[in-house]
């Protein structure tokens, strides 16, 4: 069959991927029905999945409710610190289990998450942090060290050695990768999310100029679960669809 014709099999009612047309910010726009409409309903339904291996690092293994866990009390410890909704929370650190569970706990409290290049110098990072306003920063040990003018801020780091003085140490908060599983159970934020509302910040590569922050909706970041398996091209040579 031809793209269309698999495209258009796919969305149909009643199929996995349909798709319905609603007004976005003034717009008619055709969107998949079934799409969580907020990270935070993405959350919930993720976490059903219970104690199924979420993500792998190294040694490192963390089910979906040990990562949930760790992402509630990142919210609460957020909110407790006076966080509002729509304040910048800026990561800056590589790829470890912490980056999810902070993305996660920022949004579910309302944040915007600001996600910063990991390769970027400490004047780079510096300047993206005070670009967005960022009101909390979480960084890793590495990042943080390249950060000695960093902008007013709330900061946390894991996996240092010797926090600085005045920076709150993440594994206080959440313990380990191996022991968020004996977090308590934690509650969802009370923060009304719709899809329209602001969630993240990525910034270009700022090849001509300095880096431009982009806004990402809840709508968004959640379109992007049904992009990533959308059969199409698969369905279009005859492979069956689960």
């Amino acid at each position: 069959m031809t793209l269309a014709q698999a495209h258009a099999r796919l969305t149909a009612p009643g199929a996995p991927f349909e798709t319905v047309q609603v007004m976005v910010r003034g717009q008619a726009t055709v969107v998949w029905k079934h799409v969580p409409a907020t990270a935070a309903e993405a959350f919930a339904r993720a976490r059903t999945h219970g104690a199924r291996e979420f993500l792998v690092y190294g040694q490192e293994c963390v089910s979906y409710d040990a990562f949930a866990r760790a992402a509630l009390a990142v919210a609460a410890r957020l909110a407790g610190r006076g966080l509002q909704k729509g304040d910048r929370v800026a990561l800056v650190m590589r790829n470890l289990p912490e980056w999810p569970v902070v993305f996660m706990g920022a949004l579910l409290a309302g944040a915007i998450a600001v996600p910063l290049n990991a390769w970027w110098t400490g004047t780079e990072l510096a300047y993206a942090i005070l670009d967005s306003g960022a009101r909390f920063v979480f960084a890793d040990a590495e990042r943080l060290a390249r950060l000695a003018d960093l902008p007013p801020a709330q900061v946390f780091v894991t996996r240092a050695a010797n926090a600085p003085a005045g920076v709150t140490v993440l594994e206080d908060v959440i313990g380990t990768p191996g022991h968020w599983a004996d977090l308590p159970e934690g509650v969802m934020p009370d923060v009304p999310l719709s899809p329209e509302d602001d969630a993240t910040i990525f910034y270009t590569s700022g090849t001509t100029g300095a880096p431009k922050g982009a806004l990402g909706t809840h709508r968004s970041l959640t379109t992007n679960i049904f992009a990533a398996p959308f059969p199409r091209r698969a369905m279009r040579c005859g492979v069956a669809m689960r």
